[in-house]
């Protein structure tokens, strides 16, 4: 299993099953509650609409693949999935959703990493820096 950054995989995380074996996305608590706190900071600086948490794959980096989390308003059910994990509305559109099936988002606050981490099962390789994934 390859990983895009380094991650505790042992914390529990609430996850989106799509098989009965394999969770379709495992968000941690420390996430989710890194999401809601940035949604929050958001709302108090004036955002009036509803924000999902989008998870997406694009082409780009060393490696060919990269993650991209982003605050989006945007929700297309003909386009996108939704799921909802630790009351955080995640998105995924159906051509990333290819490529995410078991990964796990993280948020590190440490004092040599800060920041969120996604680990992808299915990834066969990363690049040097840890940014990007082949399939």
């Amino acid at each position: 299993m390859a990983t895009a950054e380094v991650t505790d995989l042992g914390v529990k995380g609430e996850c989106a099953t799509k098989t009965a074996d394999t969770p379709f996305i495992i968000l941690t608590p420390k996430a989710a509650d890194e999401v809601k706190r940035i949604m929050a900071e958001q709302a108090a600086q004036g955002v009036k609409e509803k924000l999902y948490l989008r998870v997406r794959v694009v082409g780009g980096g060393c490696s060919g693949f990269q993650h991209k989390l982003d605050l989006d308003p945007q929700f297309n059910p003909k386009l996108d999935e939704t799921f909802q994990l630790h009351d955080v509305d995640v998105v995924v559109d159906k051509r990333s959703k290819l490529y995410l099936q078991g990964v796990t988002i993280d948020f590190h606050d440490d004092l040599n990493k800060r920041g969120f981490s996604i680990t992808n099962p299915s990834a066969k390789g990363t690049c040097g820096c840890g940014s990007s994934f082949s399939m």
